[in-house]
């Protein structure tokens, strides 16, 4: 979520609000947010109000204090809310710091091949674009009105990615196989299409759980790996279920303290573990274990398995990870 800070006009502006807080480290990748224009992404966003309505910040509006807070909008790091329906968000633009912070761990290189799952207003497939070269990367989005959209973004921005309608938990099979792949939306289960169309040794990066998971695909088309301790909340992928921590809990749920349900590492076992352990057996064992940050937790996907562990894959402390996919 965003952080409140001070916003901004330009892109150079944000680069050094992202840089000051430790972000894009890397020079290609401060290069990409300084010369990628966010506003070609986000002619338009929207922003809560009083009533539960949604109001909307337009760059042509004819009001010159909207357009002004419109642009300020743009270059603040915050998320931004870039298609809605019957009140329901469908896709954003994410937080810029954490996009950076994302494209920092995917670990890319020159010549790799890119996947990405849930294009948004093409962004990130642009940041990902100017990185690596338009040929390089492929973005994938299930509804039509969001990818053309996209496309007509990244062709304002100069950049023509493959840009393709259809469900990200398929993947593209059509570009593989694939170096990496980086979801901009939230999971419950790793889609089996993402790690067979995966190079042997490559990476999949993707929220799940309230984390940023990254996996290392094995030769064997298995992957394992662990958070990062970066939160990362999201859209989730159409047609996959989200892991929803406190679905079925009315008030505080029995055996559990106040203080827990507070604190953003026991919501994220609570998210993670799903219906598989109960609220109070979440909490002792999060507490028997010394409230663990989010990178010593981690998932295996194996001959058609996949589970949640704490510290180690074959350990004691292991759960089956969202629901079987429908696909």
């Amino acid at each position: 979520m965003a952080n409140g800070n001070a916003a901004a006009a330009h892109p150079a502006d944000l680069v050094r609000e992202i840089v000051a807080h430790g972000g894009l480290r890397d020079p290609a990748w401060r290069a990409a947010f300084s010369q990628v224009p966010r506003e070609l992404f986000v002619p338009y966003f929207y922003v809560p109000v009083p009533g539960g309505r949604m109001d909307r910040l337009w760059r042509d509006d004819p009001d010159p204090g909207r357009r002004a807070r419109w642009r300020e909008g743009v270059y603040s790091d915050q998320p931004l809310a870039t298609r809605v329906r019957d009140g329901r968000l469908l896709s954003s633009s994410s937080q810029p710091s954490l996009m950076a912070t994302m494209l920092e761990h995917l670990q890319v290189a020159d010549g790799m091949r890119v996947l990405e799952i849930g294009t948004g207003p093409g962004y990130n497939a642009a940041l990902l674009s100017h990185r690596l070269g338009d040929r390089q990367v492929t973005t994938v989005d299930l509804d039509p009105d969001i990818t053309d959209a996209a496309r007509s973004h990244l062709a304002d921005a100069g950049h023509r990615p493959r840009v393709v309608t259809g469900d990200g938990a398929q993947g593209c099979r059509a570009d593989a196989p694939y170096d990496r792949i980086i979801a901009t939306c939230s999971v419950a289960r790793i889609p089996e299409a993402w790690p067979a169309q995966c190079l042997p040794g490559g990476l999949i990066l993707t929220p799940l759980a309230t984390g940023l998971l990254a996996l290392r695909v094995a030769a064997d088309g298995s992957a394992k790996g662990t958070f990062h301790s970066t939160p990362a909340y999201f859209v989730p992928l159409r047609g996959g279920a989200a892991a929803d921590w406190d679905s079925g809990c009315e008030g505080l749920p029995s055996g559990v303290p106040p203080h827990a349900l507070n604190d953003d590492r026991f919501r994220f076992l609570l998210a993670l573990t799903g219906a598989h352990l109960d609220p109070a057996e979440a909490y002792a064992l999060w507490d028997r274990m010394g409230h663990p940050e989010r990178e010593r937790y981690g998932v295996t996907v194996l001959e058609g398995r996949q589970w949640a562990w704490l510290d180690d894959p074959e350990g004691p402390h292991t759960w089956p990870l969202g629901a079987p996919d429908s696909e």
